[in-house]
């Protein structure tokens, strides 16, 4: 017996024909009008993964232009700078302190965590209130 002599043991049998009057009555068992109903009509359930793949944006009105700051604490600096030195945005960077955040220098913001023993200047940095206050108490001056 060759590959090409198999037989199958039964006849397939043929789907029915819906929607094409007789027995069934008039919608044939496919409800009324939409989608469904129609000829040829198939759907596809990979659609839901699609959807579920996709990342959402959580909350009301995100907007992701706002100004985004890194944060950086007195006590970090105080550790990294030596007296007298002046601490700028390309001195954090080098320092690394600060990285690049998607390619690009974000802004950086100076918080009051920790003490400031040595007088340094801060040029071109956001800083806290605390912040501010620790620094001239230290004999330090910001500038914006």
């Amino acid at each position: 017996m060759q590959l090409h002599q198999i037989q199958p043991k039964h006849k397939s049998k043929k789907g029915k024909r819906v929607g094409r009057g007789g027995k069934k009555g008039t919608y044939s068992g496919r409800g009324m009008k939409g989608q469904k109903a129609r000829a040829g009509a198939r759907f596809k359930p990979i659609i839901r993964e699609l959807i579920k793949r996709y990342p959402k944006l959580r909350g009301y009105r995100q907007d992701s232009s706002s100004p985004q700051f890194q944060v950086v604490s007195l006590q970090a600096i105080d550790k990294a700078f030596s007296p007298g030195e002046v601490v700028r945005p390309e001195s954090l960077f080098a320092k690394r302190l600060v990285r690049h955040k998607e390619g690009k220098k974000p802004r950086i913001k100076i918080l009051g965590d920790g003490d400031v023993k040595k007088a340094l200047v801060f040029e071109g940095c956001a800083v806290s209130k605390s912040a501010k206050t620790r620094i001239e108490k230290a004999g330090g001056s910001v500038t914006l």
